[in-house]
């Protein structure tokens, strides 16, 4: 097939660890990667964010990205991205009618899908979203701090009726969509999140001194996007808790930010954490090690002891399964994705999203018990690579894909002709 990825702000070239760059990036990388494989060719619509970027990109064999010019050529929140997206689409099918006529169209959020809406309206080519996350979800966790325009919903909702699939990547996703969105159960189908094999696996602990850790340190990892509702304060809490309460003092590393150096100038979200570490009396205890290659990430996953992350809210959570692949428990918040992906008490454990008590206890027991945490790491290098790599993720959308792909008819592409 030919196949068109749509994913406005997350490209694949991007670096990793930005407000704006994180999972959905690696996905759209890797999904584009893993479909070229099985033999398609794919194209991956994101927004120019330079005037240094090539119209089109070659990504890997078989695979492009096309830098659509609308808005600026510079970095765009993506929260005020949405007053460009008929640009977007308009320049989309432009290319379809001129270039490429594409089998299957797959929108990744749910500004991709106003845009990927457009273009199968125009063309008759079958649409399929992935939100990645959910506009009322959001709302119900973050409130008046959700900066995404009040029109969001009405994007979703209409998605929702319109698109020939969507995909869920878990099953919490699709209940979300089916009671917040009244969704069509049988146009869900539950595609999850994955990880690459190459990319992480079990290894020896080196990366430590380099980190500026010690040996004997007991090290908790928290790795990704510097954003409130990452919940990146309540793991310093529970830092400082698994001390008060247990007597254990645990080294936290935070790896991530807008640059690779952990300026607050630079990271804003870093001078708060950095606050609230002093304030509850760790602050000798929480390195903050900037953003990193991903090329580094193994080595920092394998450098820890345990994998902390405790969101509020996360749609999937592609780093658990990164730090299981590596062989690392992980303690996660009993939310989304990440409830679907860590089994309590075989890979690690769930805990509330805002209990720094709850994670200290969890910490403790990883603690003491050093043989315990080897087992939940093998239990959870078993899981992933049973269930979540990318090929696998790769094969289920192209089923998907399939049972949606007919020829086009002759008056579709006369459509396209004439725009």
């Amino acid at each position: 097939m030919n196949i068109a990825l749509i994913s406005e702000h997350a490209s694949p070239l991007a670096t990793l660890g930005g407000t704006d760059n994180g999972g959905q990036n690696v996905y759209v990388a890797h999904v584009a990667r893993e479909l070229a494989r099985w033999g398609h060719r794919v194209d991956i619509f994101t927004r120019r964010d330079s005037p240094t970027l090539m119209p089109i990109t070659s990504f890997a064999r078989n695979v492009r990205v096309i830098h659509v010019p609308a808005g600026p050529p510079c970095h765009v929140a993506k929260e005020a991205m949405l007053p460009y997206m008929d640009d977007f689409a308009a320049r989309m099918l432009r290319h379809c009618a001129r270039t490429e006529r594409y089998d299957v169209l797959h929108a990744n959020f749910f500004m991709s899908g106003l845009a990927g809406m457009k273009v199968r309206e125009a063309t008759g080519t079958p649409l399929v979203v992935t939100f990645h996350a959910l506009g009322k979800i959001r709302r119900l966790y973050q409130g008046t701090a959700d900066g995404f325009p009040s029109e969001r919903i009405e994007i979703e909702e209409a998605l929702v009726a319109g698109a020939d699939r969507i995909v869920a990547e878990c099953p919490q996703d699709r209940t979300d969509l089916i009671e917040h969105y009244d969704a069509d159960p049988r146009r869900i189908e539950v595609v999850p999140c994955g990880f690459d094999p190459d990319e992480f696996g079990p290894g020896k602990r080196c990366a430590r001194e380099e980190l500026g850790l010690a040996d004997d340190d007991f090290v908790v990892l928290q790795l990704g996007r510097l954003v409130p509702r990452k919940g990146i304060d309540n793991v310093i809490r529970g830092v400082a808790e698994l001390g008060r309460r247990h007597g254990i003092a645990a080294r936290l590393l935070v790896v991530g930010g807008d640059a690779d150096r952990p300026d607050p100038a630079l990271t804003p979200e870093i001078g708060r954490l950095t606050a609230i570490a002093e304030l509850e009396g760790v602050g000798g205890h929480v390195v903050f090690a900037g953003r990193r290659p991903r090329s580094a990430l193994a080595g920092i996953y394998k450098a820890a002891d345990v994998f902390v992350t405790t969101p509020w809210y996360e749609p999937f959570g592609i780093t658990p399964l990164e730090a299981m692949a590596c062989g690392r428990p992980v303690i996660g918040s009993a939310v989304g994705g990440i409830r679907h992906t860590v089994v309590d008490a075989v890979t690690g454990y769930l805990v509330p999203p805002d209990d720094p008590a709850a994670l200290a206890d969890r910490l403790a027991c990883l603690a003491l018990n050093p043989e315990l945490a080897r087992a939940m790491g093998r239990a959870g290098m078993r899981r992933v690579r049973a269930h979540f790599t990318w090929g696998q993720v790769a094969e289920a959308l192209a089923r998907v894909y399939d049972a949606l792909h007919t020829p086009r008819s002759v008056p579709a592409l006369d459509r396209m002709a004439s725009l």
